[in-house]
């Protein structure tokens, strides 16, 4: 197999095509809320401006003329409209925040619709290389990082936007010489949070990985129960759960302490910011001239007290140099943030736009179509016609050459057939190819070299959804899924009755245990049929092959986990099942591969010796050996 690949923890290549992309995919269907977002952060901006440049016209009537304040002409009017601009701010962030969280939900619905629909595309090579942990983190950790990217971030980035240039446009305004002593301290800040926020990105991206491996730990320790009790590993899962822990706490530890630590220092950077325009604004009163509209309107109008306009202008720049600060530290602070949500954004972008399988040619399967009326290969021909090919299940490998990796070569030249009706046997050690070859008959995987025909098809030019629904399958590890025992049986063919189901249990002697089951055929199965033994639970994926009315079937160690006694009663039952139909059966236990037409002898990869039963003990090679038990199946 291929080596299995973390892809947590690892910052986003390329930051700005992501955030494009993020966009675009969240937006590019919500214009018109869009817009009206963009209206209520911008109305909220500029609010919160306006508000503060109210200050100065009341604090400059106070200085001027102290008791005998125009109250009803300046103070009220100001702050009454001040209160109406509040209001106004207030709403508009209500309403944008509401929609920016309707518009990021359906954004997440439509992502992790995109991403389970394309998962259901990918070929199995992908699962080879990924682990569940890896790929459950995309659904969890990576989805919720954008979850507060969408809802939060992106909002106040456009509400700081939008805030800096209104504040910066205010203070031109008010005084160009304050300007740029506020910006001089924004460098300061914009150096100070680089030098921290990098720090702080850096280890929440380990902090990521290091949970994506911890949730990883949890479900593969949750799902092997039963071997760590009856081998007594708890004390070995704790200690491994311990510093997989600690690894998550220490990553987790350093980033909030470098994110925990920008906070403050902005804020002490802010206070000086503060103090210094106060001490300069002082100075420009008491000494200086002034390059801001408002100052040179005081200097050239003899008829305004300069002292009280200069002052509540002082007191209204010192409420920008607090907002103008605010939105620079509020990203910030949401910098590690933003790293991470891009790098989460980037993986599930990753995984989206992975190759889907390849769906096959144009040969579909049909049943009741063609003049036999019964299964057939549908096969376009020229001018719009179709060419009927009974479906015999003839199937056959030709110098076939495979590899899970294209160094290593799994299968070497592999020749067979499966004439229809035959049953075919493969024995041998574990790894020697078995289980590979049949993962390539409905093209789990595709081969290097080599032909692979069925009815004389190769079985690239068949549709792989109609391949697969040709051929009946018992894997070697069974799966059941969270529903009743008929829902797990009709899996096979989901539009099965109920009594087709029933037969087909019958058929596998899946009928008797089930009707002791609590509620019989409607008995819930969870965590995977935790509540049934193993040989249950191969039954029931007998059965559902059974009730699939497939032409082939595929029986990777079908009875493994199935006691002699009870094989045995399902052997008359198989057998009927096998009538007419192309049988693949790998088993360890010879005894159930004996009335096999032809039994394939594998090792290394390698066909070794092939015949029936009497052939092969005449032989007296591998299978001789393997029978007479001179040698043990390891």
């Amino acid at each position: 197999m291929p080596p299995i690949k973390m892809h947590g923890g690892k910052p986003a290549k390329n930051p700005v095509k992501t955030l494009g992309r993020l966009l675009k995919y969240a937006f590019s269907n919500n214009k018109l809320a869009t817009a009206f977002v963009v209206i209520c952060v911008l109305l909220a901006s500029v609010a919160n401006v306006l508000a503060a440049s109210r200050v100065s016209y009341i604090t400059s009537e106070l200085i001027a003329n102290g008791v005998n304040a125009d109250m009803n002409g300046v103070i009220y009017p100001n702050i009454i409209t001040m209160a109406i601009i509040y209001f106004i701010g207030a709403m508009s962030s209500l309403a944008y925040n509401l929609i920016m969280m309707l518009i990021c939900n359906k954004t997440l619905k439509k992502l992790r619709n995109d991403m389970f629909s394309k998962m259901q595309d990918l070929p199995l090579k992908y699962f080879d290389g990924h682990t569940h942990g890896d790929v459950m983190s995309l659904y969890t950790n990576d989805v919720d990082t954008m979850r507060q990217l969408l809802s939060q971030t992106i909002p106040q980035l456009i509400s700081s936007f939008l805030t800096l240039l209104s504040v910066l446009a205010f203070m031109i305004y008010y005084s160009v010489t304050l300007m740029f002593v506020v910006i001089a301290m924004v460098v300061v800040v914009f150096v100070v949070t680089k030098k921290i926020g990098g720090g702080a990105a850096k280890y929440y991206l380990k902090n990521q990985k290091a949970l994506g491996a911890l949730n990883g730990y949890v479900e593969e320790m949750t799902n092997g129960q039963k071997v760590i009790k009856v081998f007594c590993h708890e004390g070995v899962a704790r200690e491994n759960f311990k510093k997989l822990n600690d690894e998550l706490n220490d990553a987790g530890a350093k980033a909030n302490s470098y994110a925990n630590l920008l906070g403050p220092v902005n804020n002490n950077i802010g206070y000086l910011q503060y103090v210094l325009v106060a001490l300069v604004g002082i100075l420009i009163i008491a000494f200086g001239s002034e390059t801001g509209l408002l100052s040179l309107y005081c200097y050239t109008n003899a008829e305004v007290n300069r002292t009280a306009l200069m002052t509540g202008m002082l007191i209204s720049y010192l409420m920008y140099t607090r907002q103008f600060n605010m939105p620079i530290m509020q990203v910030s602070q949401q910098f590690a943030a933003i790293t991470m949500a891009l790098a989460g954004a980037e993986r599930i972008f990753d995984m989206v736009d992975e190759k889907p399988e390849d769906e096959g040619g144009d040969i579909t399967l049909t049943h009741g179509e063609s003049a036999e009326g019964e299964w057939a290969w549908k096969k376009p021909v020229e001018g719009g016609a179709f060419e009927y090919i009974p479906l015999k299940g003839d199937i056959r490998f030709n110098d076939v050459t495979f590899g899970y990796d294209e160094n290593k070569v799994i299968l070497h030249d592999i020749s067979l057939f499966a004439k229809p009706g035959q049953k075919i046997a493969f024995v041998g050690s574990t790894g020697a190819g078995k289980t590979t070859i049949t993962n390539l008959i409905n093209r789990f995987y595709d081969i290097q070299s080599g032909e692979i025909t069925y009815d004389g098809i190769n079985i690239r030019d068949i549709k792989k959804q109609d391949l697969r629904r040709s051929l009946g399958i018992v894997l070697q590890d069974t799966h059941l899924f969270t529903g009743t025992v008929m829902d797990n049986i009709r899996y096979g063919r989901l539009d099965a009755t109920d009594e087709e189901c029933i037969n087909a249990a019958r058929l596998a002697n899946a009928h008797s245990f089930i009707e002791h089951l609590p509620e019989g055929y409607n008995t819930v199965i969870k965590g995977d049929g935790s509540n049934l033994s193993q040989g249950q639970r191969q039954l029931l994926a007998i059965a559902r092959a059974m009730v699939s009315q497939c032409p082939v079937l595929i029986l990777d160690e079908a009875t493994s986990s199935i006691d002699t006694r009870t094989e045995k009663l399902i052997e008359q039952g198989m057998d009927k099942l096998m009538e007419g139909r192309t049988v693949f059966v790998i088993a360890h236990r010879l005894s159930t591969v004996r009335n096999s037409q032809a039994i394939m002898v594998l090792e290394h990869g390698k066909i070794i010796e092939r015949g029936n039963h009497e052939q092969l003990l005449a032989q007296k090679g591998k299978y001789y050996q393997l029978y007479t038990g001179a040698f043990e199946l390891d």
